[in-house]
């Protein structure tokens, strides 16, 4: 062996190298000038010298390492140079001796050095967050590195180091001395044991090659994307170069992403994944990589422990200690078989088929049932998915949800009949009762067992012979041949530790009574798991992102009971995409790149099929929030009673455009019901271009109306469609947008100089003998994102669009209803009366319905087209929907609410703004906000890609938000107009952590 043995000399105290000598070595040695500073090494001395040539690392190597160990770090930076063009590797330079290595003394101590080219960009380390898509390309720079390397060979490669992770075993053995802590002593070593036990058994099939040894959050260089994430692009310091397994090198990036995220373990599988792909893993490498980073991880605790003891000034060294820890706790938080079959579901290996998780123990031929008594009598399932049919109005919110309903299931039965019967909930259903609102982290909401709820005292049999013990009040395991069956909510009635034959007496179901509010029920709840894996207690429920690997180990137990009661597969998230993409045009686009199965929604939140509840920051649409009971109710009841189309002769469109009527300042007194927003606007223009006998229209460039032939004419906003300046009619003729935040004119007189330009257009239009019909316009910006039009400028433009014979119409399809809070209508807020009036959208709240509101006159002349008639716009159900809106906004003050938490919302993303300079503004009023991003605010370079990014991130912390503006630069928010204030706060909050942590 030619290179240090680390068990011979476990103690590196970094060698002591000043500043000042680190600067002469440099200059004598190298010929580089410059000033120095040293930067942290666990067991060398790191110095950047910034020379006028150039930046560099002079790097002192510890005096323990040979001359053959340093020679195989610089040639393997060269090889990987050619091997791996893509990665950014330090290249060495040529001392005074001709070599890469020089030699110089302190204190009669001879050291090494050597002088690297300085690799630029910044570390991972620091970062709180990193993104699923840096996680990846952390792993394929871990695999490019790898391969790279394959075919590496060099005798200094030869040594034995406390990084290996084949010698995990024996440092900490070594090493475990220096920890004083014995509760974290205790835990390093059975998990070391436990792991390197697994690796021995694998240790013959693992491939063994030069690695890099340390690719992690540590040692990567990053540049910036375009939209502001990390990107690995290069590797420093090759001093933990050496022979080791191949599976290794991913082991240990993978250990130095876990305290990024400590509360999901399994965010690594897009390391291993991206890995994977470059140097695809054999069957034993899957099975050996968790196994390999928890002793990867455990090795830090240790080294970094005692590194701290042997050289307590290396403040490098004593900051990590947190984060190993942290790490050591992610890695052990998932039992190796639970993490391994979330490997192998990840990667599908080519040399192996996918193996299905292990079945539940068989019964005896007798087939004693679990409950027997129950079995007998029959069970009913109880849906808690999010499409259950007995979870409504935010029922699953409550606490104790589940066994109320079960409570009342189990009354109802009991007037019914006789008989015992019981409610049983299923196996490996994500249950919307387990969600949580206000939440940054995915609920544990998916059950690895069944859960029975019965009469207290139900008698609970033996269903597999079997040893039972107590573990705990109320809880009892039956240990069998193939697996432990964990029961919660019994009374033990036999003894414990004493053998069970199948269907003897195991307990009874405890009783747990209902709260005061159903006094006198008593519900018992048994709740029944299965686990393959000895001595593990199994979460009662996990989330959906590890359900799949917790499943392999904890099978369905529900045949205990005599039934098979899973829950029904459903299709996934994906799978709903991929099918979507099949059936709907391209062009009919989703929200986010990898978009959760939205399934159910309740005020302001939207729950998905995984049960996770996000929180609705962009669903103007759902003006007086999700599933709202008075609504449905409405809805249900007219539908059960009449729906056809408006020529027929009933009440409810005659009170609902009466009310309508009356919501409008004189003289706008007529009412066409319709069916969007788009058909709002296009029959708008019908009516200006008929009653004015004109075909042109004046509109606002960056604004989007609809996407009817007439509505997409005047619709400017390159966003939505690309080409939209050069695709536009000549009878459209477009003005300035009069956005004083970043449009042409800023300043006091920006408002009167827009309002010169439109009369520059609407001017010439008449000159060229085509003046217009009609100007169209959003009383408020909303496709801008909220961007408040300058004071005065519907009043100046309004002003010259009548002198020139044309009509004014606003667009309150986005802006109008109360959203903006102090004014139901945004036209209100620039002191004018239009002419005609579009709204839809918070109409109906989901329903499609829209109106057009205008003057008789400019109604009667229209009849000169014949009839006007929309199928839906009047029906009796869009009437009575559209009624009781009006009704809940007006009842629940939800326009009041606009103002209040409005503008509480406001003022936390104004305290934002001045914290990061990221936020060039926030606009807009009441609930309808944007919060324009850029990359520099004197340029205003629209920040496109970083929106992009933070509204991914913003999903995974749980807020749905998204970006509008013709440069998708503008956080949207325009929520149900019943937003709180507590959740106006998690959203602050959530912007606020994604602003500081990264997205």
């Amino acid at each position: 062996m030619a290179g240090h043995d680390f068990f011979t000399e476990p103690d590196l105290p970094r060698p002591d190298v000043s500043p000042e000598t680190a600067r002469a070595v440099a200059a004598e040695h190298f010929g580089v000038e410059g000033t120095v500073e040293e930067v942290g090494s666990h067991q060398e001395r790191n110095f950047v010298v910034d020379a006028p040539s150039g930046r560099f690392l002079l790097k002192v190597a510890n005096p323990a390492f040979s001359d053959e160990e340093l020679d195989a770090q610089v040639r393997g930076m060269l090889h990987l140079s050619t091997t791996a063009p893509e990665v950014s590797v330090p290249r060495p330079r040529l001392g005074g001796e001709g070599g890469y290595v020089v030699r110089f003394g302190v204190d009669g101590t001879v050291l090494r050095a050597r002088l690297l080219s300085f690799v630029p960009g910044f570390p991972l380390i620091d970062s709180p967050h990193l993104a699923p898509a840096v996680v990846g390309r952390l792993g394929a720079l871990a695999g490019r590195v790898a391969s790279g390397l394959a075919d590496f060979r060099h005798p200094g490669l030869d040594r034995i180091t406390q990084w290996d992770i084949r010698n995990a075993r024996r440092v900490c053995e070594t090493l475990m001395p220096s920890m004083t802590d014995r509760g974290r002593a205790g835990a390093v070593r059975d998990a070391v044991e436990a792991s390197c036990d697994r690796l021995d058994a694998l240790s013959a099939r693992l491939r063994v090659q030069a690695i890099h040894g340390d690719i992690t959050d540590d040692n990567v260089v990053c540049d910036r994307e375009r939209n502001g994430r990390p990107f690995p692009s290069g590797v420093i310091d090759f001093g933990d170069t050496g022979l080791g397994w191949t599976v290794g090198e991913l082991a240990t990036t993978c250990a130095s992403v876990l305290h990024h995220a400590p509360e999901r373990p399994l965010a690594l599988l897009a390391a291993v994944r991206a890995f994977h792909r470059i140097v695809p893993l054999t069957d034993a490498e899957i099975a050996a990589l968790w196994p390999a980073i928890v002793a990867r991880s455990a090795v830090l605790v240790v080294s970094g422990v005692h590194q701290g003891r042997v050289d307590p000034t290396n403040a490098y060294a004593l900051r990590r200690q947190e984060h190993e820890w942290r790490a050591f706790e992610a890695a052990t938080s998932l039992p190796a078989e639970v993490a391994h079959a979330a490997l192998r579901d990840a990667l599908e290996p080519r040399d192996t088929p996918k193996r299905p998780g292990r079945p539940a123990p068989a019964r005896g031929p007798a087939g004693t049932p679990l409950l027997p008594t129950v079995t007998e009598a029959g069970m009913t399932v109880l849906d808690l998915s999010a499409g259950s049919e007995v979870l409504r109005e935010g029922t699953w919110l409550d606490g104790d949800a589940e066994r109320r309903i079960a409570g009342r299931m189990l009354a109802a039965a009991s007037t019914a009949t006789s008989r015992a019967s019981a409610v049983i909930c299923r196996y490996g259903e994500a249950r919307l009762t387990r969600t949580r609102v206000h939440d940054d982290r995915a609920p544990t909401t998916v059950a690895l067992g069944t859960e029975v709820f019965c009469a207290p005292g139900t008698p609970v049999a033996a269903p597999f012979a079997g040893i039972a013990r107590q573990d705990g009040p109320g809880s009892v395991v039956l240990r069998g041949d193939g697996a432990d069956l964990r029961l919660t909510g019994i009374r033990l009635t036999g003894v414990p530790g004493g053998r069970l034959a199948e269907g003897d007496p195991l307990g009874e179901v405890a009783a747990h009574p209902l709260p005061a509010a159903e006094p006198g029920a008593a519900v018992g709840s048994l709740f029944v798991q299965l686990c393959t894996i000895r001595d593990v207690e199994p979460p009662a429920f996990v989330t959906a992102e590890t359900a799949g690997a917790w499943r392999e180990v904890c099978p369905d137990p529900s045949p205990l009971l005599g039934l098979d009661c899973a829950a029904p597969g459903e299709p996934t998230s994906r799978n709903v995409l991929d099918l979507r993409r099949t059936a709907l045009a391209g062009v009919q686009e989703h929200y986010y790149d990898d978009p959760p199965r939205i399934e159910r929604g309740w005020r302001q939140h939207l729950s998905d099929l995984d049960g996770r509840t996000y929180l609705d920051m962009v669903n103007n649409v759902a003006s007086i929030g999700h599933a709202h009971p008075r609504l449905t109710a409405a809805a249900g009841r007219q539908w059960d009673l009449l729906n056809t189309n408006s020529r027929f002769n009933y009440r409810a469109v005659a009170d609902f455009a009466r009310r309508l009527a009356d919501l409008l300042p004189d003289p706008l007194d007529t009412v066409f019901l319709v069916n969007s927003g788009s058909e709002a606007v296009d029959l708008a223009l019908r009516l200006a271009q008929t009653f004015t006998r004109r075909q042109d229209v004046v509109c606002v460039a960056e604004a989007y109306h609809g996407w009817t032939m007439g509505s997409d004419a005047i619709s400017t906003s390159v966003a939505d469609n690309p080409n939209a300046l050069a695709t536009r009619p000549p009878w459209v003729h477009t003005v300035l947008a009069p956005n004083t935040f970043r449009g042409r004119f800023r300043g006091e007189d920006a408002g009167a100089r827009y309002v010169e330009d439109a009369r520059r257009v609407i001017g010439e239009a008449v000159r060229s003998g085509r003046p217009p019909a009609a100007f169209v316009c959003e009383a408020l910006y909303g496709n801008a994102g909220g961007v408040p039009l300058p004071d005065g400028y519907l009043r100046g433009v309004y002003e010259a669009v009548r002198e020139a014979g044309g009509l004014c119409v606003a667009d309150e399809v986005q802006v109008g209803y109360g959203r903006l809070g102090h004014h139901f209508w945004g036209f209100e807020q620039q002191g004018v009366t239009p002419d005609i009036v579009t709204i839809a959208k918070a109409m109906g709240n989901g329903h499609p319905l829209g109106a057009v509101i205008t003057r008789r006159d400019v109604a009667e002349e229209f009849s000169a087209n014949g009839y006007f008639f929309s199928s839906a716009g009047g029906s009796p159900v869009s009437c009575a929907v559209g009624m009781t809106v009006l009704d809940v906004i007006e009842d629940e003050g939800l326009q009041e609410n606009a103002v209040t938490t409005g503008g509480h919302l406001r003022r936390r993303l104004e305290k934002l703004a001045t914290d990061h300079p990221i936020i060039g503004a926030v606009h807009g009023m009441g609930l309808y906000l944007g919060v324009e991003l850029v990359r520099d605010r004197d340029t205003l370079e629209p920040a496109t890609e970083e929106t992009a990014a933070i509204c991914e991130r913003m999903l995974e912390l749980g807020v749905i938000v998204q970006p509008t503006g013709d440069h998708l630069n503008v956080l949207k928010i325009k929520p149900p107009l019943c937003l709180t204030a507590e959740s106006a706060d998690f959203f602050a909050d959530t912007l606020a952590r994604t602003l500081r942590d990264g997205w």
